[in-house]
């Protein structure tokens, strides 16, 4: 009788083996698997993460290159207004030079209008005196 009972406990003891042993064998397929997977979701983390840094990027090198632009079309803009602003002020000038020259010739053209009459006056004066 202690051979049946010496089996059964051989037998409990070999199956309570087996099961601890299939236990550990699914215990490490489950490890293996979740390691697996912990990296590959490292590395998708790590894929999205470089292509939304590569994204931002983009648009912020976008934006550096345009700001450089506009810099450089204000210098533009500023050397031509300032040019522009000298050339106003050389018409100006010039302008005001010609109706200052304009004036002279109208206090000119005055000032022989009244020689001519005094001229005339001074003729008639002689002519008057000449023939008296």
């Amino acid at each position: 009788m202690e051979r049946p009972h010496q089996l059964e406990a051989g037998s409990l003891e070999a199956s309570l083996l087996q099961m601890i042993t299939n236990h550990n064998h699914a215990s490490a397929k489950l490890r293996e698997h979740t390691d697996k997977s912990k990296k590959e979701a490292i590395q998708s983390a790590a894929r999205v993460s470089d292509q939304m840094v590569n994204a931002v990027n983009g648009g912020v090198q976008d934006i550096f290159i345009n700001e450089k632009r506009i810099e450089m079309e204000i210098r533009a803009l500023t050397s031509t207004i300032m040019r522009f602003s000298k050339q106003t002020d050389q018409w100006l000038a010039a302008s005001h030079a010609i109706n200052n020259a304009v004036k002279e010739i109208g206090d000119f053209e005055n000032w022989m209008k009244t020689m001519e009459l005094d001229c005339k006056s001074i003729s008639a004066a002689i002519c008057n005196i000449h023939q008296s």
